[in-house]
């Protein structure tokens, strides 16, 4: 193992870390178990806090693959409730709106969900960090300003219907193009649906080959340094 040549790591975000604090700490157990006073270290792939699952991390010369591997088909186990609306489209806000979900039938859960396979057009959710002259669209949505933020392409690839506890709640697996927001896909599925839905839990389960499977837990990833080769550093490599 060579964090300094370049490594592709593969972990399962906790719940309630940002990406950010995840790159964080696996630079500072890297750094402290080389000697290095700087790592470059990188993320492929931004996971919303309250979402679970496969986060790519590069390190060393790995970082100049980061665009590549984000650009990998992704695959998620979303948690939809129905029923209700919250302004970020997940558990981050409370519920501002209730619906009717007595007429939801699982046969039209299974023919709405088909009507978003292929290439459709998504409004990004405003609490996103989508820019907004130079901003980040939550930084305005948590101040209570409105933003206006324009459709974009996507793929899904597929949806599938996994579970369903109506008319309360339905469980979906998608696998999607870089870019799409599940948190959106939610809003649009329950609207689709005459109703209202957000997320309640997110798991992104694969991205390209790298599953949730195969990945490291970063309270455990001491232990399993210790069990790797690692190529320590030049003298010159060390400052």
């Amino acid at each position: 193992m060579n964090p300094i040549k370049g490594e592709i790591l593969c972990f399962n975000k906790p719940y309630r870390w940002s990406s950010f604090e995840l790159v964080a700490k696996v630079r500072g157990k890297l750094k402290h178990r080389l000697g290095v006073k700087k790592l470059k270290v990188g993320h492929a792939g931004t996971l919303d806090p309250l979402a679970t699952g496969v986060l790519i991390i590069c390190t060393g010369k790995s970082t100049k693959l980061v665009e590549e591997l984000q650009s990998h088909t992704k695959e998620y186990v979303a948690t939809l409730k129905l029923g209700a609306t919250t302004p970020s489209f997940d558990r981050e806000t409370e519920e501002d709106a209730t619906y009717p979900t007595s007429h939801i039938t699982e046969e039209l859960v299974r023919t709405t969900l088909q009507q978003f396979v292929g290439t459709i057009m998504q409004v990004p959710p405003v609490y996103s960090a989508v820019k907004i002259d130079g901003k980040r669209a939550y930084q305005f949505a948590r101040k209570g300003k409105e933003v206006e933020l324009k459709a974009k392409p996507l793929t899904i690839d597929e949806i599938e219907l996994m579970s369903a506890n109506l008319p309360d709640e339905i469980v979906i697996r998608v696998v999607c193009s870089k870019g799409t927001y599940i948190r959106a896909l939610a809003r649009d599925i329950g609207q689709a649906l005459g109703s209202g839905a957000y997320l309640t839990d997110l798991c992104r389960t694969r991205i390209g080959d790298y599953r949730l499977i195969d990945c490291l837990d970063i309270h455990t990833f001491d232990e399993w340094l210790d069990g790797q080769e690692i190529v320590m550093p030049t003298e010159e490599e060390s400052l």
